[in-house]
């Protein structure tokens, strides 16, 4: 019998994914479970298992492919003697083309009625998260290209990366070679770092890329983030600022800083606490129904080093402890740009904060996503010249919050009680962030 794999859905939002290597060749034998491919999913690199034993017979889409979700990218031939019978099919598939040379957009309307059996958006892929399954080693696709070109047994290797996974590091230390270092302009960024005044742009400078004229293509993450994008343009939205007084804040900071505690996790928990008083702010539209959450989801949203952005999401930041929550927080960021987060910990924000303060920002405003009812933007807390309640001036550090809410289901005084309750935990109730 011949076995059609597709293209799975591995999220919710993913229409296409884009293959990023193929872990068998044509030929090669196939076990019910194992790893065929790594996929680049709209936010993640995930393994894609085999549903079926036997024998990969041809490979329809190739490495660096972008195919739509359902789409047929190879067959598996139960027996080694099915394997010709299967050229013959993926030439039919390419409408008499050769199977090797058959691109991404094959025909898709012979294969959907399988397609919408096979319960691939559930069971065909496994993020590569852990150590380790059925005693294969978990290695990022790089990784794995590179073992292949030094002919470095996988097997062997223990890697550094999160949750144990092998990165290029790895392998090239097990070949006898200096780990190389990430490519960065040797030229530009001295310079910059160098005139910036804010020590948080400093810690991070940018290699700026040739002005080459050329149009690059977007990654499967930024065509996300466009649709993303474009479907916040049918929501009407309306946005309120407000000042906040952080001397408290930064305080505690200061305090906890050495236990591992982030300024992230502290901003998550205040906004958790004061999402906890005003739930319309933490719920959704629907249609003609208000959806409230059972959860406080808190997502933050993170650059990746490659383009793109991506939500890691705490999951009950209210009711989680603020240690917790920062040793949460420091995983999800590095499983976030080793593309290792489940969809779950990156879909199921109710409410989403971004910061940009440590770049300086003194305000902005951010777009609303998909699904949630509000967003905060966070701008950078700085010294400030104010009057006081006895018409004195004094210094005192604030920051800008600006709320970007649906206007389906969050009024203004929503907004503004909220906001309100969130600058009386910052500036009053700083005790209450550390329970």
């Amino acid at each position: 019998m011949i076995h059609e794999v597709f293209m799975p859905a591995l999220s919710s939002t993913m229409t296409e994914g884009k293959i990023v290597s193929w872990e068998k060749a044509p030929g090669d034998k196939v076990e019910k479970g194992e790893t065929i491919l790594i996929v680049e999913s709209d936010k993640a690199d995930m393994d894609v298992e085999s549903f079926n034993e036997g024998f990969l017979a041809v490979v329809i889409s190739e490495a660096g492919s972008a195919v739509p979700v359902g789409e047929t990218i190879a067959l598996i031939a139960e027996t080694e003697a099915e394997i010709e019978e299967a050229k013959a099919k993926a030439a039919s598939l390419g409408s008499g083309a050769p199977a090797a040379a058959a691109p991404a957009p094959v025909a898709a309307a012979a294969p959907a009625p399988v397609a919408a059996a096979a319960p691939a958006p559930v069971a065909a892929s496994a993020p590569v998260a852990s150590a380790g399954t059925n005693g294969r080693a978990i290695a990022s696709p790089r990784a794995r290209k590179l073992a292949k070109e030094l002919k470095v047994d996988l097997s062997g290797l223990v890697g550094s990366g999160p949750h144990g996974r092998i990165v290029a590091e790895d392998v090239e230390r097990a070949a006898g070679r200096a780990p190389v270092a990430p490519a960065v302009t040797p030229a530009a960024p001295a310079p910059v770092a160098a005139t910036v005044a804010a020590p948080a742009i400093a810690a991070t400078p940018v290699a700026l890329p040739p002005l080459s004229g050329e149009a690059k293509a977007m990654t499967t993450l930024q065509k996300a983030v466009v649709n993303n994008m474009n479907q916040s343009l049918s929501v009407p939205v309306f946005r309120v600022g407000y000042t906040i007084t952080t001397d408290k804040l930064d305080a505690l900071y200061k305090q906890v800083k050495s236990k591992g505690v982030t300024m992230t996790a502290l901003l998550a928990k205040a906004v958790a606490l004061a999402l906890r008083k005003y739930p319309i702010v933490n719920a959704a539209y629907a249609p003609d129904a208000i959806q409230y959450r059972s959860e406080i989801n808190v997502a933050v949203a993170v650059a990746m080093p490659d383009g793109g952005l991506i939500t890691p999401v705490l999951r009950n930041a209210d009711a989680t402890d603020l240690y917790s929550l920062s040793r949460q927080w420091k995983d999800l960021v590095d499983r976030a740009r080793a593309k290792q987060l489940q969809p779950d910990e990156y879909t199921t924000g109710t409410f989403t904060l971004s910061n940009l303060g440590m770049f300086g920002v003194d305000r902005f405003d951010a777009i609303l996503p998909p699904g949630q009812g509000a967003i905060l933007a966070v701008g950078a807390s700085k010294p400030q010249v104010v009057a006081t309640k006895d018409g004195m001036f004094g210094v005192k550090t604030q920051m800008q919050v600006n709320l970007t809410a649906d206007h389906r289901i969050i009024y203004g005084a929503d907004a503004a009680s909220f906001l309100k309750e969130l600058a009386d935990v910052i500036e009053n109730q700083t005790a209450s962030l550390t329970l």
